[in-house]
């Protein structure tokens, strides 16, 4: 058994005043919780506009050409897909920074949603993301005949490239982080 440190044996006040402020330091994880909320709440929000697109593009589709087809199924991936994303970080934020989630009692549960640590919800973000901006740029080029602006093409296209780089970047960094920690 280790002996306290000379200041706490001398003051035990300033053991309760550090046990105080780690504790408050603990308990402000749950701060966070009603940030988890408020995207659930978008995720209701997001499931609205995903219903009124849905309606439109169906009211739209007896007379619609093949291409504006195709980039209404796109349109609703792309909600679709920022709703996974929303769902990612509820989770796995939740689970990660404020408390455990008991998936006991539902056989029906993901596998991931309990088992994401900070590494992995970062790549799952940045792989949502970029799939997000893919859609962006192949919506932009399924839409030429409309408007073509190669100034905002060559910015979508760009913008995706970062994505994808900084997605290879950050997986090559954990996966070297995780070889350093084995060894």
């Amino acid at each position: 058994m280790s002996e306290q440190p000379a200041p706490y044996r001398a003051n035990p006040t300033l053991k309760r005043v550090e046990n105080g402020l780690e504790s408050l330091i603990f308990n402000s994880r749950w701060l966070m919780a009603p940030f988890y909320l408020g995207l659930v709440i978008s995720l209701a929000v997001l499931l609205l506009k995903f219903g009124m697109m849905l309606w439109e593009f169906m009211l739209h589709v007896p007379a619609a050409k093949e291409s504006d087809i195709i980039l209404g199924v796109l349109s609703l991936i792309d909600v679709s897909l920022t709703g996974n994303l929303i769902l990612i970080v509820v989770f796995s934020g939740y689970e990660n920074f404020v408390s455990r989630i008991d998936p006991g009692g539902h056989p029906d549960w993901p596998e991931w949603m309990t088992k994401v640590d900070f590494s992995g919800l970062k790549q799952k973000l940045l792989a949502s993301i970029v799939a997000i901006s893919a859609i962006q740029v192949l919506k932009a080029f399924m839409n030429l005949d409309a408007a073509f602006d190669p100034a905002k093409m060559g910015w979508l296209a760009g913008v995706h490239l970062v994505f994808v780089i900084s997605t290879l970047l950050l997986a090559l960094s954990d996966r070297w982080a995780d070889g350093r920690s084995a060894e």
